[in-house]
């Protein structure tokens, strides 16, 4: 069974920053990509930032420029750094890991339980 184990989370004032990381289980390869989603409350879960497995970054537009994935694959680790945060910024994140089956395409996502970002201003 796969685990995802996010850390980082925390209160931080607007302006400031944070780095989360997701623990993986298994090798971080194994998956076609990972990424990090958040929810923040009454809305609905929202792709951040993600990496496929060849190193390839994408990110939501209301963080370009601010937030960096990126991995440690020796620790089987996913990091974002997130910078010039602000409140709207505030949800929980949660670290995500997609298969994609090769016999029908179907995408597999696997998910951490979550971690409190909280930007005050």
């Amino acid at each position: 069974q796969v685990q995802l184990v996010e850390s980082g989370g925390g209160l931080v004032q607007a302006g400031g920053s944070l780095r989360l990381s997701c623990a993986a289980s298994r090798s971080i390869y194994s998956f076609t990509a990972m990424a990090w989603y958040r929810q923040a409350p009454g809305k609905q879960r929202e792709l951040v930032a993600l990496i496929s497995r060849s190193g390839s970054t994408d990110y939501g537009d209301s963080v370009k420029g601010r937030f960096t994935i990126s991995r440690d694959n020796a620790v089987n680790t996913i990091n974002m750094q997130m910078s010039s945060l602000k409140p709207e910024d505030t949800a929980v994140y949660y670290c995500n890991g997609k298969n994609v089956s090769m016999v029908d395409r179907r995408v597999y996502d696997y998910w951490g339980q979550g971690t409190q970002v909280t930007v005050s201003s």
